[in-house]
């Protein structure tokens, strides 16, 4: 699936539903495990190393993660990409979800390489994620779902990766 940036945040409110929290509605756990064994599979190819996955992240709306290690990439920092349950969305960051504003500081701080970037996004287009970029994801939540007490400033991120 390919989404323009501009249209993103119409498609986090379209898989936004108050009544299905930590997964959608027609949930699949066996096609989403096999989609993301799939994708940790074609990460592993691509960057010919192999990347550590944590997956079936218990009360969470994020599904897992894969680590591509600092010594794969081109400036030695790891990559990692989180996996929603939520319309296969995808984020993909450098070195740890908010450690940098997004991949396009990481890569003016010399952290991401484009090509790198480049790879793992094509990959995931190639599998039919839908990445989703962090600045997007810190914006504000304003859906209809109410989300954890523990959740002071929700955003976007809470929503389709954080924990209940």
């Amino acid at each position: 699936m390919s989404e323009n940036q501009a249209d993103l945040p119409e498609l986090l409110r379209e898989l936004d539903h108050p009544e299905w929290l930590e997964w959608p509605r027609h949930y699949n756990r066996a096609e989403v495990a096999a989609l993301f064994g799939s994708l940790v599979a074609r990460l592993e190819e691509v960057f010919a190393a192999r990347c550590t996955a944590e997956q079936d992240t218990q009360d969470s709306s994020e599904y897992g993660r894969v680590v591509i290690p600092g010594d794969a990439t081109i400036c030695g920092t790891r990559i990692v990409v989180c996996v929603s349950k939520f319309g296969s969305l995808a984020l993909v960051c450098a070195d740890n979800p908010g450690a940098f504003l997004g991949t396009g500081d990481a890569q003016a701080e010399g952290e991401l390489h484009g090509a790198d970037l480049a790879k793992v996004d094509r990959t995931l287009a190639e599998l039919g994620y839908v990445v989703v970029a962090e600045e997007i994801l810190e914006l504000d939540y304003d859906g209809p779902s109410r989300l954890p007490s523990h959740i002071g400033r929700p955003s976007w991120w809470d929503r389709y990766f954080g924990t209940f």
